[in-house]
Protein backbone atom coordinates (compact mmCIF):
# COMPACT_ATOMS: atom_id res chain seq x y z
CA UNK A 1 0.00 0.00 0.00
CA UNK A 2 1.15 3.74 -0.91
CA UNK A 3 -0.80 6.64 0.96
CA UNK A 4 -1.18 9.97 -0.38
CA UNK A 5 -1.80 12.87 1.66
CA UNK A 6 -3.02 16.27 0.15
CA UNK A 7 -3.51 19.32 2.27
CA UNK A 8 -6.37 21.64 0.38
CA UNK A 9 -7.18 24.85 0.97
CA UNK A 10 -10.46 23.72 2.71
CA UNK A 11 -9.84 19.70 3.38
CA UNK A 12 -7.13 17.23 4.47
CA UNK A 13 -7.09 14.25 3.04
CA UNK A 14 -5.76 11.24 2.82
CA UNK A 15 -5.67 8.25 0.14
CA UNK A 16 -4.65 4.87 0.01
CA UNK A 17 -3.63 2.92 -2.76
CA UNK A 18 -2.79 -0.23 -4.27
CA UNK A 19 -0.04 -1.47 -5.80
CA UNK A 20 -2.08 -0.80 -9.19
CA UNK A 21 -3.16 3.15 -8.39
CA UNK A 22 -6.25 1.44 -7.69
CA UNK A 23 -7.55 3.69 -5.08
CA UNK A 24 -8.67 1.35 -1.82
CA UNK A 25 -10.07 4.42 0.78
CA UNK A 26 -10.46 7.70 1.10
CA UNK A 27 -10.54 9.85 4.39
CA UNK A 28 -11.05 13.34 4.94
CA UNK A 29 -11.41 16.34 7.34
CA UNK A 30 -12.46 19.46 6.91
CA UNK A 31 -10.03 23.03 7.28
CA UNK A 32 -11.17 25.81 5.78
CA UNK A 33 -9.31 28.96 6.61
CA UNK A 34 -10.87 31.85 8.87
CA UNK A 35 -12.36 35.21 7.72
CA UNK A 36 -11.22 38.30 10.69
CA UNK A 37 -12.45 40.80 8.12
CA UNK A 38 -11.10 43.23 5.78
CA UNK A 39 -9.32 40.40 3.70
CA UNK A 40 -7.06 39.06 6.39
CA UNK A 41 -7.73 34.79 6.43
CA UNK A 42 -5.77 32.70 8.77
CA UNK A 43 -5.54 28.94 9.45
CA UNK A 44 -5.00 26.94 12.66
CA UNK A 45 -1.98 24.92 12.29
CA UNK A 46 -1.96 22.62 14.94
CA UNK A 47 -5.71 21.69 13.70
CA UNK A 48 -4.72 20.73 10.19
CA UNK A 49 -1.82 18.89 12.23
CA UNK A 50 -4.56 17.00 14.25
CA UNK A 51 -6.47 16.45 10.84
CA UNK A 52 -3.51 14.87 9.31
CA UNK A 53 -3.55 12.26 11.84
CA UNK A 54 -6.67 11.68 12.20
CA UNK A 55 -7.65 10.82 7.95
CA UNK A 56 -4.33 8.88 7.95
CA UNK A 57 -5.00 6.62 10.89
CA UNK A 58 -8.76 6.36 9.16
CA UNK A 59 -7.51 5.31 5.52
CA UNK A 60 -4.92 2.78 6.83
CA UNK A 61 -7.41 1.33 9.57
CA UNK A 62 -7.81 -2.42 9.16
CA UNK A 63 -5.11 -2.73 5.93
CA UNK A 64 -1.54 -3.66 5.38
CA UNK A 65 0.98 -1.13 6.87
CA UNK A 66 1.71 1.53 3.63
CA UNK A 67 5.47 1.26 2.42
CA UNK A 68 5.62 4.79 1.80
CA UNK A 69 3.68 7.78 2.34
CA UNK A 70 3.70 11.19 0.09
CA UNK A 71 2.52 14.55 0.83
CA UNK A 72 0.99 17.34 -0.89
CA UNK A 73 -1.06 20.22 -0.65
CA UNK A 74 -1.65 23.97 -0.90
CA UNK A 75 1.39 26.28 -1.28
CA UNK A 76 1.98 29.85 -0.28
CA UNK A 77 0.88 31.96 3.01
CA UNK A 78 3.16 32.15 5.66
CA UNK A 79 3.48 28.82 8.29
CA UNK A 80 5.39 30.68 10.90
CA UNK A 81 7.09 27.23 12.85
CA UNK A 82 9.01 27.25 16.07
CA UNK A 83 12.15 25.10 16.25
CA UNK A 84 10.26 22.29 17.04
CA UNK A 85 8.10 22.21 13.83
CA UNK A 86 4.98 23.81 16.37
CA UNK A 87 2.88 27.33 14.94
CA UNK A 88 3.99 30.56 16.11
CA UNK A 89 0.20 31.92 16.27
CA UNK A 90 -2.27 30.82 12.86
CA UNK A 91 -0.97 30.79 9.95
CA UNK A 92 -1.26 33.20 6.81
CA UNK A 93 -3.07 31.93 4.59
CA UNK A 94 -2.49 32.29 0.56
CA UNK A 95 -5.85 33.80 -0.08
CA UNK A 96 -4.75 36.96 2.70
CA UNK A 97 -4.80 40.23 1.04
CA UNK A 98 -2.53 41.83 3.71
CA UNK A 99 0.39 42.36 1.29
CA UNK A 100 -0.84 44.11 -1.24
CA UNK A 101 0.60 47.31 -0.82
CA UNK A 102 3.92 45.58 -0.27
CA UNK A 103 3.43 44.01 -4.29
CA UNK A 104 2.14 47.24 -5.20
CA UNK A 105 5.01 48.82 -4.31
CA UNK A 106 6.93 46.33 -5.90
CA UNK A 107 5.33 46.79 -8.83
CA UNK A 108 5.58 50.80 -8.97
CA UNK A 109 9.33 50.40 -8.48
CA UNK A 110 9.79 47.81 -11.15
CA UNK A 111 10.89 45.17 -8.48
CA UNK A 112 8.02 42.88 -9.40
CA UNK A 113 9.88 42.57 -12.73
CA UNK A 114 13.03 42.48 -11.81
CA UNK A 115 12.50 39.30 -10.30
CA UNK A 116 10.13 38.02 -12.71
CA UNK A 117 12.94 38.12 -15.18
CA UNK A 118 15.58 36.14 -12.30
CA UNK A 119 13.05 33.32 -11.71
CA UNK A 120 9.96 33.39 -14.08
CA UNK A 121 7.75 33.97 -11.64
CA UNK A 122 5.14 36.86 -10.87
CA UNK A 123 4.99 37.88 -6.82
CA UNK A 124 1.34 37.52 -5.41
CA UNK A 125 0.08 38.83 -2.64
CA UNK A 126 -0.16 35.94 -0.69
CA UNK A 127 3.45 34.35 -1.48
CA UNK A 128 6.14 34.39 0.98
CA UNK A 129 7.28 37.75 0.44
CA UNK A 130 4.84 40.48 0.88
CA UNK A 131 3.65 38.39 3.57
CA UNK A 132 6.91 38.58 5.23
CA UNK A 133 6.94 42.19 4.33
CA UNK A 134 3.63 43.01 6.20
CA UNK A 135 4.03 40.51 8.91
CA UNK A 136 8.21 42.17 9.36
CA UNK A 137 6.19 45.42 9.81
CA UNK A 138 2.73 44.78 11.54
CA UNK A 139 4.42 42.15 13.78
CA UNK A 140 7.89 41.56 14.06
CA UNK A 141 8.08 40.32 17.73
CA UNK A 142 6.11 37.50 16.04
CA UNK A 143 8.82 37.20 13.10
CA UNK A 144 11.68 37.24 15.48
CA UNK A 145 10.17 34.10 17.62
CA UNK A 146 9.79 31.83 14.02
CA UNK A 147 12.53 29.18 13.07
CA UNK A 148 11.62 28.45 9.74
CA UNK A 149 8.87 30.21 7.61
CA UNK A 150 7.31 26.83 6.59
CA UNK A 151 4.75 26.05 3.73
CA UNK A 152 2.15 23.78 5.17
CA UNK A 153 3.50 20.16 3.55
CA UNK A 154 6.62 20.99 5.22
CA UNK A 155 5.49 21.72 8.60
CA UNK A 156 3.34 18.44 8.90
CA UNK A 157 6.93 16.92 7.31
CA UNK A 158 8.35 18.18 10.04
CA UNK A 159 5.91 16.99 12.47
CA UNK A 160 5.92 13.32 11.08
CA UNK A 161 9.69 13.19 10.81
CA UNK A 162 11.54 15.77 12.53
CA UNK A 163 13.20 17.01 9.02
CA UNK A 164 13.42 20.66 8.53
CA UNK A 165 13.38 20.92 4.51
CA UNK A 166 11.58 22.32 1.44
CA UNK A 167 11.43 21.06 -2.57
CA UNK A 168 12.26 22.74 -5.17
CA UNK A 169 8.48 23.27 -6.31
CA UNK A 170 7.33 25.39 -3.27
CA UNK A 171 10.61 26.72 -3.01
CA UNK A 172 9.96 28.11 -6.82
CA UNK A 173 8.61 31.60 -5.78
CA UNK A 174 9.63 33.90 -4.55
CA UNK A 175 13.01 33.45 -3.69
CA UNK A 176 14.53 30.46 -5.66
CA UNK A 177 16.88 30.20 -8.75
CA UNK A 178 14.96 27.64 -10.66
CA UNK A 179 17.47 26.43 -13.17
CA UNK A 180 20.10 26.31 -10.35
CA UNK A 181 17.79 25.07 -8.12
CA UNK A 182 18.76 26.73 -4.28
CA UNK A 183 18.06 30.48 -3.30
CA UNK A 184 19.18 33.72 -5.12
CA UNK A 185 20.59 35.99 -2.76
CA UNK A 186 20.20 38.47 -5.16
CA UNK A 187 15.90 38.61 -5.08
CA UNK A 188 16.13 38.65 -1.47
CA UNK A 189 18.06 41.83 -1.39
CA UNK A 190 15.63 43.55 -4.18
CA UNK A 191 13.15 42.77 -1.87
CA UNK A 192 14.20 44.05 1.50
CA UNK A 193 13.54 40.53 3.02
CA UNK A 194 17.42 39.31 3.64
CA UNK A 195 16.95 39.80 6.88
CA UNK A 196 14.30 36.70 6.94
CA UNK A 197 16.85 34.46 4.76
CA UNK A 198 17.52 32.66 8.18
CA UNK A 199 14.07 31.58 8.18
CA UNK A 200 13.63 29.39 4.81
CA UNK A 201 14.17 25.57 5.09
CA UNK A 202 16.91 23.91 3.11
CA UNK A 203 15.98 23.01 -0.07
CA UNK A 204 16.24 19.48 -0.94
CA UNK A 205 17.94 18.72 -4.71
CA UNK A 206 15.79 16.89 -7.44
CA UNK A 207 13.34 14.86 -6.22
CA UNK A 208 14.43 15.55 -2.41
CA UNK A 209 14.71 11.96 -0.18
CA UNK A 210 12.65 10.34 1.85
CA UNK A 211 12.29 10.56 6.25
CA UNK A 212 11.33 7.69 8.79
CA UNK A 213 8.44 8.51 10.67
CA UNK A 214 9.12 8.91 13.99
CA UNK A 215 7.61 8.43 17.45
CA UNK A 216 5.58 11.70 17.81
CA UNK A 217 4.38 11.33 13.92
CA UNK A 218 3.31 7.44 14.90
CA UNK A 219 1.54 8.23 17.97
CA UNK A 220 -0.24 10.94 16.11
CA UNK A 221 -1.16 8.27 12.90
CA UNK A 222 -0.94 5.31 14.66
CA UNK A 223 1.01 3.93 12.11
CA UNK A 224 4.53 2.54 12.77
CA UNK A 225 7.81 4.28 13.02
CA UNK A 226 10.75 4.11 10.32
CA UNK A 227 7.75 4.12 7.50
CA UNK A 228 9.31 6.72 5.18
CA UNK A 229 7.34 9.82 4.75
CA UNK A 230 8.07 12.29 1.55
CA UNK A 231 6.78 15.85 1.48
CA UNK A 232 6.95 17.32 -2.33
CA UNK A 233 5.84 18.19 -5.03
CA UNK A 234 3.37 20.75 -3.81
CA UNK A 235 -0.15 20.82 -5.20
CA UNK A 236 0.40 23.09 -8.75
CA UNK A 237 3.12 20.65 -9.23
CA UNK A 238 1.61 17.02 -7.73
CA UNK A 239 -1.31 17.24 -9.88
CA UNK A 240 -0.43 17.20 -13.70
CA UNK A 241 2.03 14.16 -12.31
CA UNK A 242 -1.02 12.42 -11.23
CA UNK A 243 -2.84 13.35 -14.05
CA UNK A 244 0.09 11.72 -16.56
CA UNK A 245 1.07 14.90 -17.64
CA UNK A 246 4.14 13.61 -19.22
CA UNK A 247 5.70 15.63 -22.24
CA UNK A 248 6.68 19.20 -23.43
CA UNK A 249 3.72 20.60 -24.06
CA UNK A 250 1.07 19.09 -22.49
CA UNK A 251 -0.82 20.48 -19.96
CA UNK A 252 -3.49 20.00 -17.15
CA UNK A 253 -6.41 22.34 -15.80
CA UNK A 254 -7.24 22.16 -12.45
CA UNK A 255 -10.80 23.74 -11.62
CA UNK A 256 -10.23 23.94 -7.70
CA UNK A 257 -9.81 26.61 -4.93
CA UNK A 258 -7.43 27.98 -7.51
CA UNK A 259 -8.08 27.51 -11.18
CA UNK A 260 -5.05 25.83 -12.27
CA UNK A 261 -3.62 26.13 -15.59
CA UNK A 262 -0.51 24.19 -16.51
CA UNK A 263 1.69 23.47 -19.31
CA UNK A 264 4.68 20.86 -18.67
CA UNK A 265 7.75 22.79 -20.30
CA UNK A 266 11.73 21.68 -20.84
CA UNK A 267 13.39 25.55 -20.37
CA UNK A 268 12.93 28.33 -18.61
CA UNK A 269 11.94 31.42 -20.27
CA UNK A 270 11.60 34.66 -18.36
CA UNK A 271 11.10 37.07 -21.83
CA UNK A 272 7.51 37.42 -21.83
CA UNK A 273 5.09 39.40 -19.63
CA UNK A 274 5.52 39.15 -16.37
CA UNK A 275 3.09 37.31 -15.11
CA UNK A 276 2.29 33.23 -13.95
CA UNK A 277 5.05 30.59 -12.17
CA UNK A 278 7.91 28.38 -13.32
CA UNK A 279 7.59 25.41 -10.92
CA UNK A 280 10.37 22.81 -10.58
CA UNK A 281 9.40 19.64 -11.50
CA UNK A 282 11.38 16.34 -9.26
CA UNK A 283 13.27 16.21 -12.46
CA UNK A 284 16.18 19.02 -13.01
CA UNK A 285 15.64 19.47 -16.98
CA UNK A 286 11.57 20.08 -16.68
CA UNK A 287 9.66 22.75 -15.08
CA UNK A 288 5.70 23.35 -15.06
CA UNK A 289 4.72 26.97 -16.43
CA UNK A 290 1.07 27.66 -14.20
CA UNK A 291 -0.70 30.28 -14.64
CA UNK A 292 -2.92 30.17 -11.57
CA UNK A 293 -5.93 32.61 -11.34
CA UNK A 294 -7.54 33.22 -8.14
CA UNK A 295 -11.20 32.23 -10.16
CA UNK A 296 -11.64 28.87 -9.41
CA UNK A 297 -14.40 27.01 -7.26
CA UNK A 298 -14.13 29.18 -4.85
CA UNK A 299 -15.65 32.12 -7.34
CA UNK A 300 -18.71 29.93 -7.61
CA UNK A 301 -18.91 29.23 -4.13
CA UNK A 302 -19.77 33.03 -3.87
CA UNK A 303 -21.97 33.64 -6.38
CA UNK A 304 -24.30 29.80 -5.05
CA UNK A 305 -24.22 31.31 -1.53
CA UNK A 306 -25.22 34.82 -3.08
CA UNK A 307 -28.72 33.14 -4.81
CA UNK A 308 -29.07 30.25 -2.18
CA UNK A 309 -27.62 27.40 -3.88
CA UNK A 310 -25.30 24.58 -3.29
CA UNK A 311 -22.73 22.73 -5.43
CA UNK A 312 -25.15 19.43 -5.84
CA UNK A 313 -27.60 22.26 -7.59
CA UNK A 314 -25.02 23.34 -10.09
CA UNK A 315 -25.67 21.13 -12.98
CA UNK A 316 -29.76 21.79 -12.88
CA UNK A 317 -28.83 25.55 -12.53
CA UNK A 318 -26.63 25.42 -15.71
CA UNK A 319 -29.38 23.33 -17.79
CA UNK A 320 -31.97 26.02 -17.11
CA UNK A 321 -30.29 28.59 -18.43
CA UNK A 322 -29.00 29.02 -22.21
CA UNK A 323 -25.63 29.09 -23.89
CA UNK A 324 -24.31 33.05 -23.51
CA UNK A 325 -26.64 32.90 -20.32
CA UNK A 326 -28.95 35.11 -21.70
CA UNK A 327 -26.91 37.95 -22.47
CA UNK A 328 -25.52 38.16 -18.86
CA UNK A 329 -21.62 38.39 -18.66
CA UNK A 330 -19.51 38.13 -15.69
CA UNK A 331 -15.90 38.74 -15.27
CA UNK A 332 -15.03 36.03 -12.46
CA UNK A 333 -12.63 37.89 -10.24
CA UNK A 334 -13.96 37.96 -6.86
CA UNK A 335 -10.96 37.44 -5.12
CA UNK A 336 -9.73 40.31 -1.97
CA UNK A 337 -6.16 39.67 -3.28
CA UNK A 338 -7.03 40.40 -7.07
CA UNK A 339 -5.76 38.62 -10.21
CA UNK A 340 -2.17 36.65 -10.49
CA UNK A 341 -3.34 34.85 -14.14
CA UNK A 342 -2.90 35.32 -16.80
CA UNK A 343 -2.17 39.40 -15.53
CA UNK A 344 -1.47 40.49 -12.02
CA UNK A 345 -3.32 43.47 -10.77
CA UNK A 346 -4.29 43.62 -6.94
CA UNK A 347 -7.33 46.26 -7.89
CA UNK A 348 -9.22 43.25 -9.72
CA UNK A 349 -12.58 43.12 -9.21
CA UNK A 350 -15.35 41.30 -10.33
CA UNK A 351 -18.41 42.17 -12.36
CA UNK A 352 -22.07 41.03 -13.23
CA UNK A 353 -23.40 43.06 -16.40
CA UNK A 354 -26.27 42.65 -18.99
CA UNK A 355 -28.60 42.01 -16.13
CA UNK A 356 -32.53 42.82 -15.97
CA UNK A 357 -35.60 42.13 -14.66
CA UNK A 358 -36.00 38.60 -16.42
CA UNK A 359 -32.68 37.57 -15.26
CA UNK A 360 -32.67 34.12 -13.24
CA UNK A 361 -30.31 32.75 -10.54
CA UNK A 362 -29.70 30.17 -13.39
CA UNK A 363 -28.17 33.35 -15.46
CA UNK A 364 -26.35 34.06 -12.71
CA UNK A 365 -25.00 30.88 -11.84
CA UNK A 366 -24.03 29.97 -15.78
CA UNK A 367 -22.39 33.37 -16.49
CA UNK A 368 -19.85 33.07 -13.69
CA UNK A 369 -19.08 29.33 -14.77
CA UNK A 370 -19.12 30.82 -18.26
CA UNK A 371 -16.31 32.86 -17.23
CA UNK A 372 -14.32 30.97 -15.92
CA UNK A 373 -13.85 28.70 -18.84
CA UNK A 374 -12.96 31.84 -20.47
CA UNK A 375 -10.43 32.93 -18.43
CA UNK A 376 -9.13 28.71 -18.55
CA UNK A 377 -9.20 29.02 -22.17
CA UNK A 378 -7.04 32.32 -21.75
CA UNK A 379 -4.80 31.31 -19.03
CA UNK A 380 -4.05 28.23 -20.53
CA UNK A 381 -3.43 29.70 -24.33
CA UNK A 382 -0.81 31.91 -22.13
CA UNK A 383 1.10 29.13 -20.52
CA UNK A 384 2.01 27.51 -24.30
CA UNK A 385 0.05 24.42 -24.32
CA UNK A 386 0.45 22.67 -27.38
CA UNK A 387 0.06 19.06 -26.71
CA UNK A 388 -2.97 17.25 -25.21
CA UNK A 389 -5.13 18.63 -22.31
CA UNK A 390 -6.26 17.12 -19.04
CA UNK A 391 -8.86 18.01 -16.05
CA UNK A 392 -8.80 17.62 -12.76
CA UNK A 393 -10.25 19.14 -9.58
CA UNK A 394 -13.36 20.02 -7.45
CA UNK A 395 -15.09 21.67 -9.91
CA UNK A 396 -14.38 19.00 -12.93
CA UNK A 397 -17.14 16.85 -10.83
CA UNK A 398 -19.52 18.69 -12.72
CA UNK A 399 -19.45 17.09 -16.02
CA UNK A 400 -21.51 19.95 -17.13
CA UNK A 401 -19.45 22.28 -15.87
CA UNK A 402 -16.52 20.53 -17.36
CA UNK A 403 -18.08 20.50 -20.86
CA UNK A 404 -18.55 24.23 -20.75
CA UNK A 405 -14.37 24.30 -20.71
CA UNK A 406 -14.17 22.23 -23.74
CA UNK A 407 -16.77 23.82 -25.27
CA UNK A 408 -15.13 27.89 -24.62
CA UNK A 409 -11.21 26.38 -25.75
CA UNK A 410 -12.54 23.52 -28.46
CA UNK A 411 -10.45 21.11 -26.78
CA UNK A 412 -10.69 17.82 -25.93
CA UNK A 413 -10.39 17.31 -22.16
CA UNK A 414 -8.70 13.93 -20.56
CA UNK A 415 -10.62 13.17 -17.53
CA UNK A 416 -7.61 12.78 -15.26
CA UNK A 417 -8.30 9.08 -13.04
CA UNK A 418 -10.15 9.71 -9.84
CA UNK A 419 -10.24 10.13 -7.11
CA UNK A 420 -7.68 12.71 -5.57
CA UNK A 421 -4.70 13.16 -8.23
CA UNK A 422 -2.69 15.54 -6.21
CA UNK A 423 -2.47 12.54 -3.36
CA UNK A 424 -1.93 10.01 -5.98
CA UNK A 425 0.62 12.11 -7.91
CA UNK A 426 2.58 13.17 -3.94
CA UNK A 427 2.10 8.78 -3.70
CA UNK A 428 3.86 8.45 -7.37
CA UNK A 429 6.83 10.46 -6.53
CA UNK A 430 7.41 9.02 -3.02
CA UNK A 431 7.78 5.92 -4.78
CA UNK A 432 10.27 7.35 -7.02
CA UNK A 433 12.51 8.34 -4.20
CA UNK A 434 11.83 5.52 -2.35
CA UNK A 435 12.85 3.01 -5.73
CA UNK A 436 9.15 1.59 -5.42
CA UNK A 437 8.57 -0.56 -9.23
CA UNK A 438 5.35 0.44 -10.73
CA UNK A 439 2.87 1.23 -14.30
CA UNK A 440 2.70 5.03 -14.15
CA UNK A 441 0.53 4.38 -17.48
CA UNK A 442 -1.68 2.06 -15.09
CA UNK A 443 -1.60 4.79 -12.24
CA UNK A 444 -2.29 7.15 -14.53
CA UNK A 445 -5.17 5.95 -16.90
CA UNK A 446 -7.79 8.75 -17.90
CA UNK A 447 -11.10 8.29 -16.61
CA UNK A 448 -12.66 8.99 -19.77
CA UNK A 449 -12.76 12.04 -22.76
CA UNK A 450 -14.91 14.97 -22.72
CA UNK A 451 -14.97 16.33 -26.59
CA UNK A 452 -16.08 20.00 -27.32
CA UNK A 453 -19.34 20.54 -29.09
CA UNK A 454 -18.04 21.70 -32.34
CA UNK A 455 -21.48 23.00 -33.15
CA UNK A 456 -20.85 25.77 -30.65
CA UNK A 457 -17.70 26.89 -31.52
CA UNK A 458 -18.28 30.28 -33.15
CA UNK A 459 -20.78 31.10 -30.09
CA UNK A 460 -17.73 30.67 -27.75
CA UNK A 461 -15.60 32.37 -30.24
CA UNK A 462 -17.37 35.20 -29.93
CA UNK A 463 -18.31 34.82 -26.00
CA UNK A 464 -14.40 34.65 -25.45
CA UNK A 465 -13.74 37.64 -27.53
CA UNK A 466 -16.01 40.14 -25.47
CA UNK A 467 -14.97 38.17 -22.31
CA UNK A 468 -11.46 40.11 -23.44
CA UNK A 469 -13.02 43.18 -24.44
CA UNK A 470 -14.49 43.66 -20.89
CA UNK A 471 -11.39 42.56 -18.67
CA UNK A 472 -9.47 45.09 -20.58
CA UNK A 473 -12.16 47.84 -20.38
CA UNK A 474 -12.28 47.04 -16.52
CA UNK A 475 -8.34 46.72 -16.29
CA UNK A 476 -8.50 50.51 -16.96
CA UNK A 477 -11.10 51.40 -14.44
CA UNK A 478 -9.64 49.24 -11.42
CA UNK A 479 -6.83 52.42 -11.66
CA UNK A 480 -9.06 55.59 -12.47
CA UNK A 481 -8.68 57.80 -9.61
CA UNK A 482 -12.21 58.75 -9.44
CA UNK A 483 -12.50 55.13 -7.98
CA UNK A 484 -10.31 55.82 -5.05
CA UNK A 485 -12.33 59.20 -4.31
CA UNK A 486 -15.68 57.37 -4.31
CA UNK A 487 -14.68 54.59 -2.32
CA UNK A 488 -14.34 54.57 1.45
CA UNK A 489 -12.24 51.98 3.00
CA UNK A 490 -14.50 50.40 5.57
CA UNK A 491 -11.85 51.03 8.87
CA UNK A 492 -12.28 54.77 8.55
CA UNK A 493 -16.40 54.92 7.90
CA UNK A 494 -17.54 56.60 10.42
CA UNK A 495 -18.65 55.72 13.83
CA UNK A 496 -22.71 55.63 14.20
CA UNK A 497 -23.88 58.42 16.63
CA UNK A 498 -24.56 57.49 19.78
Amino acid sequence: MILGIDLGTSMVKAALFDPDGECLAVAARRSSPTSYGQGRMEQDFEEIVNAVGEVMAEACSGRPVPRAIGITGQSDGLWLLDRDGRGCGRAVSWLDDRGNPYLQDWIDRGVFEAVFRRNGNAIFPGSHAPLMAAMSAAEPDRLALAHTASYLKDGILQRLTGARVTDTSDASLPFLDVVARDYDPEILRMLGLEHCRHLLAPVMPGPGQAFPLNAEGAALTGLPTGIPVHAGPFDLVACPIGAGVERPGEGLIIIGTTLACEVLVDRVDTSGPAVGMTLCMPQNDRWIRSMPATVGTATLDWILSLVGATHKDVDALLAESSPGSRGVTALPFFSTTGERAPFVDVRARGQLAGLSTATTRADLVRSVCESVAYAARECIEAAGLTGTLSVCGGGSNSITWSRMVADALQRPLSVARKPEVGARGAAMVAMDVVGIDYDRVSWTRPEGVIEPRRERAALHEAGFAHYREIVESARHLWHSPNRDLCHVPREKLPCPAT
